[in-house]
């Protein structure tokens, strides 16, 4: 469909500006709120936000909506989104940055250097290859220009694989999208071209699977031409959609060919829709200003609903964590009086550690664990991986022949000589090293799980010095761990040198 070739100059398009909302000042209170509970190791008390995530076909334009919605360019191109990148928006006034998960405490200033430390991110879990993880890459942008929402960019959909790809990459695909959409929680932004059948969209297909009222979907049509009109879809009366469709123009291929700004695209896309007359009287649905509001409004609408809720069970929390406190009594102490009562709690978990080796804890009878994980490991899983270990495993009969013959020099052996079979026992030596490194690594393990698990009541009152005890344990043990291997390694070295001839010497080919 094809716009009039001659529209009259509409009134100019109205752009929002942004506004202070319920939404500005109780999401980050909520977001901090978690991040508190969070460090007291409260897991189950959670608060439940909604979060966009954003589905499509490949080259669909997921990605540059995510961007536009941020105003900034940080996703890496040329290459199709592998892993979920799941993108916290904190509205903050100031500068602008980012920081991920797995970069602890490093804030990026350079909206490129993020793109690379994404592209480097997926690269570390992915190598080289083509595949999709599910390993998700978690991303805080602190901008005044954003709206407190949480952004999930996620691989678009594979019909065919392409180069190394799996045969199933389809299935995969869908099966990771699904994970993420069925969530109550979520808000589905399915993205596909306006100039494509809408009822065939793939984007609109999957939604449809989990959300078939449309009551938590919102699609969003990139309008790249004048020549579509998409009013009729953006009206709702196509598929019409409880939180409706919104249209938006993406930058194109040669946009990204020439880096056209992120903020030079929105500039173009309100100017698109000002000068298009099919689109007169739909500001309230036309470009991503209106998308992020729209966004806002979602959230602040849900915490107006779990706001009850939420007081209630904190205002419980508050009681139980009195009465906890309460139970203390005076904790009014010398420091004197404070390192014995350490000293006490300290030696607690060492009787209960021991207990856990000794057997003298209480019995379970779901698993192995303690010292009887232990003996296992030992009797069962180590010895099982000795008797697996071939002693003439390499070695042919035509080896034994040789070392036999060169052995004997120039003479013919009358008897079978002695230092060939030192020779071929020094090499099957060496396999009994890797069983024992591994038997070493499970005892290690059993013994973090055992620390783990000594939770004595003197402990549970003081949660951040169990945390501060697991931290020093775990490091205690690893550090252990190297020399443990270093001195297995050194014990099958010595009993290669022990199967030499005792009266060898160093330099003629033996050990001393």
């Amino acid at each position: 469909m094809s716009s009039p070739s001659a529209p009259p100059a509409p009134a100019p398009f109205p752009v929002p500006t942004p506004q202070p909302s319920l939404g500005h000042s109780i999401i980050p209170a909520l977001t901090k709120l978690q991040e508190i509970l969070s460090q007291l190791g409260e897991e189950n008390f959670s608060i439940d936000l909604p979060q966009v995530v954003a589905i499509g076909s490949q080259g669909s334009g997921k990605s540059s909506v995510v961007e536009s919605l941020v105003g900034r360019d940080f996703l890496p191109r040329g290459v199709k989104t592998r892993r979920p990148v799941v993108i916290q928006l904190v509205r903050k006034i100031g500068e602008e940055w980012g920081e991920f998960d797995h970069v602890s405490g490093k804030k990026f200033y350079d909206f490129e250097e993020i793109k690379k430390e994404i592209q480097l991110e997926t690269d570390r879990e992915m190598g080289g290859y083509n595949y999709i993880s599910e390993k998700e890459i978690h991303l805080k942008i602190f901008s005044p220009n954003v709206p407190d929402i949480t952004l999930v960019d996620l691989p678009g959909v594979s019909k065919v694989p392409v180069g190394d790809q799996p045969g199933d990459i389809q299935l995969k695909t869908r099966d990771l999208i699904f994970s993420y959409i069925k969530q109550p929680r979520c808000i589905i932004l399915a993205i596909s071209p306006a100039n494509e059948d809408l009822t065939n969209s793939d984007a609109l297909q999957l939604a449809r699977l989990v959300d078939p009222e449309g009551l938590f979907l919102s699609f969003l049509l990139d309008i790249m031409d004048r020549g579509t009109d998409a009013r009729n879809f953006l009206l709702g009366k196509v598929v019409p959609l409880k939180l409706g469709y919104f249209g938006v123009v993406n930058r194109s291929q040669e946009d990204l060919k020439f880096n056209r700004s992120v903020k030079d695209a929105l500039a173009f896309e309100q100017s698109f829709f000002s000068t298009i007359q099919a689109y007169n009287g739909l500001s309230h649905c036309c470009g991503v200003p209106q998308l992020a509001n729209k966004l806002n409004q979602i959230l602040v609408q849900h915490i107006k609903a779990i706001l009850p809720a939420l007081k209630s069970r904190v205002n419980m929390q508050l009681v139980a964590v009195a009465k906890e406190h309460a139970s203390f009594g005076d904790t009014e102490e010398s420091k004197d009086g404070l390192a014995v009562k350490l000293l006490n709690i300290l030696a607690q978990y060492s009787e209960a550690f021991c207990s856990m080796v000794e057997g003298r804890n209480r019995v379970s009878t779901d698993e192995l664990s303690g010292g009887a994980r232990v003996h296992y490991i030992f009797q069962s899983i180590f010895v099982k991986r000795l008797e697996e270990v071939d002693p003439c495993g390499d070695i042919s009969d035509q080896d034994i022949r040789i070392a036999i013959q060169n052995a004997a020099g120039p003479r013919t052996a009358l008897f079978l000589p002695e230092a060939p079979f030192e020779i071929l026992v020094r090499r099957q030596i060496r396999y009994l090293l890797d069983p024992s490194l591994q038997c070493a690594r499970f005892v290690y393990e059993e013994l973090v799980k055992m620390s783990n698990r000594c939770l004595t009541e003197e402990l549970t009152k003081y949660p951040a010095l169990r945390r501060r005890m697991d931290e020093v344990i775990g490091n205690f043990l690893r550090e252990r761990l190297n020399p443990a291997e270093k001195m297995i390694t050194h014990i099958i070295d010595m009993q290669v040198c022990a199967s030499t001839d005792k009266n060898s010497t160093p330099g003629a080919g033996g050990h001393t």
